[in-house]
C-alpha cells in the first residue's frame, strides 16, 4: 500500500512538472516598467495619506523598505529620512534620488516630507 502511494505521488510530480524558459524582449520590459509603475504609484498614495505624527514603523509597514536612507542624531534628537520612489526620471533601470520623496521623522516620528521639508534639515 505505501509503495502505491509513492508510486502515485512520483506519477503525479512527474506529470505536472514542467519546463519553463524565459525569454527576454519586449513583454520583459513591460513587465519591468509595470512594476516601477505600480511601485510609484503605490507609494504616491501612501504618502499622500500619511499625517504628521504617524510613527516611522507604522510608516516603514506601510511602504515597506526605503530606496534610500539617512540618519543622524543633533543633540538629543534623532533624525531619520526615508527616500522612497515616487516620480521616474531617467530610464536608466536606476532608481536614484532626485526620482524620491525625503520622508523626515524626528525622534520616531514623521515632521515632514517633500524637498521642503528635507531642506529644512
Amino acid at each position: 500500500m505505501n509503495y502505491l502511494k509513492v508510486l502515485t505521488v512520483a506519477t503525479a510530480m512527474m506529470a505536472l512538472s514542467g519546463c519553463v524558459v524565459a525569454i527576454g524582449g519586449k513583454d520583459e520590459n513591460d513587465n519591468n516598467n509595470s512594476s516601477w509603475k505600480k511601485t510609484q504609484k503605490l507609494n504616491n498614495q501612501v504618502i499622500s495619506q500619511l499625517n504628521l505624527g504617524t510613527e516611522l514603523a507604522s510608516v516603514r509597514g506601510q511602504l515597506g523598505t526605503p530606496d534610500f536612507s539617512e540618519s543622524f542624531r543633533d543633540a538629543d534628537d534623532e533624525t531619520v529620512v526615508l527616500f522612497y520612489r515616487t516620480h521616474h526620471e531617467h530610464s536608466d533601470g536606476e532608481t536614484t534620488k532626485d526620482e524620491c520623496t525625503p520622508l523626515v521623522f524626528k525622534n520616531g516620528v514623521l515632521t515632514g516630507w517633500g524637498e521642503k521639508a528635507y531642506r529644512q534639515l
